[in-house]
């Protein structure tokens, strides 16, 4: 009788600890990011990366996954315009290893977190979309992979 007790007591207290699910939420929403806004956060994100993994140099090669988005398209020409090569339909010469980019974009309290990564680099940073584009909100995140 003494250990049931002793039990439900512990569960008392132990059930002030939790929280209610809606008052802390971690999932982020996922956000078209159109027009200005795109061209702003690509550019900005392109040209970080090209810092991280190093100039184009004529053969270097960059492997996207087909996505009809205007950020997608917005990142394509900006890194084009790095001077790389964007390959979307998977398709590249059997002597050529492209560096594989994965990107995401998602929403959370009114800005937008932008990831950029390779297998061997991450870059992430928030920005505030603007009617004139967009305004980065943090400092840009680097994670390098062994």
């Amino acid at each position: 009788m003494h250990q049931l007790v002793a039990f439900l007591a512990a569960a008392a207290l132990l059930s002030g600890c939790q929280t209610p699910d809606d008052a802390l939420t971690t999932s982020s929403t996922p956000v078209a990011v159109t027009g200005p806004a795109a061209s702003a956060i690509a550019g900005d994100m392109a040209s970080r990366l090209a810092e991280q993994i190093g100039p184009a140099g004529g053969a270097a090669t960059i492997k996207m996954e087909t996505d009809t988005s205007e950020f997608a398209s917005a990142l394509k020409a900006a890194l084009k315009g790095w001077g790389y090569k964007v390959v979307t339909d998977g398709k590249v010469a059997k002597d050529i290893r492209p560096v594989e980019l994965a990107y995401a974009i998602d929403g959370f309290d009114e800005q937008v977190l932008a990831q950029v990564s390779t297998p061997s680099i991450a870059l992430g940073r928030a920005y505030t979309p603007t009617a004139a584009g967009a305004t980065p909100a943090s400092p840009l995140s680097i994670m390098q992979r062994n």
